[in-house]
């Protein structure tokens, strides 16, 4: 629910948002941190992190004109890895900034890092949290990951991926490791729960 109420007030505002005219510029989003997004804590819960994410994510869509390419194709964005780290803590009421931007792409997913920066506070300036996220494009229809450089073509966009920076590639290099854990480890179910 706390992310549908602020998704509309997101969509409400977004056809007033600076349009990118890079599509690896920084997409800014701010916010408070209300009572429905505490924990018993009374800080942001570190659920909440990953949910807010998700609008920091839909921000560059739109304001990099990629929305366009997925709208005509009903094509499905799909988060495969996301690895946060949290420094400090964001507190009840506290203001903070949504930072996200494209860091890295390859054939056919790209890595978004997005830090959470606090604007109020003793502390303010410093980024509290930081995570990046790998995504991919999914064509239903084709049953496979649409390829970067065509999705951005189609777009109407040029760009060139930045060079890989250590902590990105470490990131890809453990997802690619955990992923081959996780297929080695699958076991087929049985049809009951063991006690």
């Amino acid at each position: 629910m706390r992310l549908w109420f602020r998704l509309f007030l997101f969509l409400l505002a977004s056809p007033f948002a600076k349009r990118f005219s890079d599509p690896l510029e920084t997409s800014k989003l701010q916010y408070h941190v209300l009572p429905t997004d505490i924990d018993t804590n009374i800080h942001l819960n570190n659920g909440q992190y990953l949910t807010l994410m998700d609008i920091g994510r839909i921000d560059i869509l739109l304001r990099a004109g990629l929305w366009r390419a997925v709208w005509k194709n009903k094509w499905m964005p799909v988060v495969s890895a996301a690895s946060i780290r949290f420094r400090r803590e964001i507190g009840l009421f506290q203001k903070f900034q949504l930072e996200s931007r494209i860091v890295y792409w390859n054939e056919s997913t790209s890595v978004i890092e997005q830090r959470f920066r606090l604007l109020s506070g003793k502390h303010k300036g410093v980024v509290a949290a930081s995570a990046l996220v790998r995504v991919g494009m999914y064509d239903r229809k084709a049953r496979a990951f649409v390829q970067i450089q065509s999705w951005m073509n189609e777009a109407g966009i040029s760009a060139t991926c930045p060079p890989i920076a250590p902590h990105v590639e470490a990131f890809l290099q453990a997802e690619e490791q955990q992923k081959l854990y996780d297929r080695a480890t699958d076991e087929p179910a049985t049809g009951h729960l063991n006690s």
